[in-house]
């Protein structure tokens, strides 16, 4: 009850009308611990709403990416991901089983963010710095 009494109040302070689709997609997101794509969501929320619409999850989607309650991440296979955790964070992401997990170090933002300060590019103003790891995780396993 504490999740939804939270996702509800995420959707007010965003000014989202609380609709069964919004609720359904944010909950079901914020409980897949990997990064999900529009289409697993899509599958996983029809379960609960049936005849809802492809179309439905991607309007839904953009409107929360724009409101800042979701995050996009591209894959190096260009795949749309979707990722519910706004915190600053990095990810960490295996291409050979297409697993990517959020990595939290406060140590290696300080170090970016010192470099950057120091170490300005020309013509450009760094607003925000996000890693994505790329490697082999030990156990292959794909998290729920």
């Amino acid at each position: 009850m504490d999740e939804l009494r939270e996702i509800v109040l995420k959707l007010n302070n965003a000014g989202l009308k609380i609709t069964p689709q919004r609720v359904a997609v944010l909950q079901t997101l914020c409980k897949f611990r990997r990064h999900p794509t529009a289409d697993e969501l899509f599958d996983e929320v029809s379960k609960s709403i049936p005849g809802l619409s492809p179309t439905t999850i991607y309007n839904t989607l953009d409107t929360f990416v724009k409101k800042g309650l979701v995050k996009r991440v591209k894959t190096d296979a260009d795949v749309m991901r979707y990722d519910a955790v706004t915190e600053h964070h990095h990810h960490l992401y295996c291409a050979v089983s297409d697993r990517m997990e959020d990595y939290f170090d406060p140590e290696l933002d300080q170090i970016l963010t010192d470099y950057f300060e120091r170490k300005r590019i020309k013509g450009f103003n760094v607003s925000d710095i996000r890693l994505q790891l790329m490697g082999d995780f030990e156990d292959n396993k794909q998290p729920k």
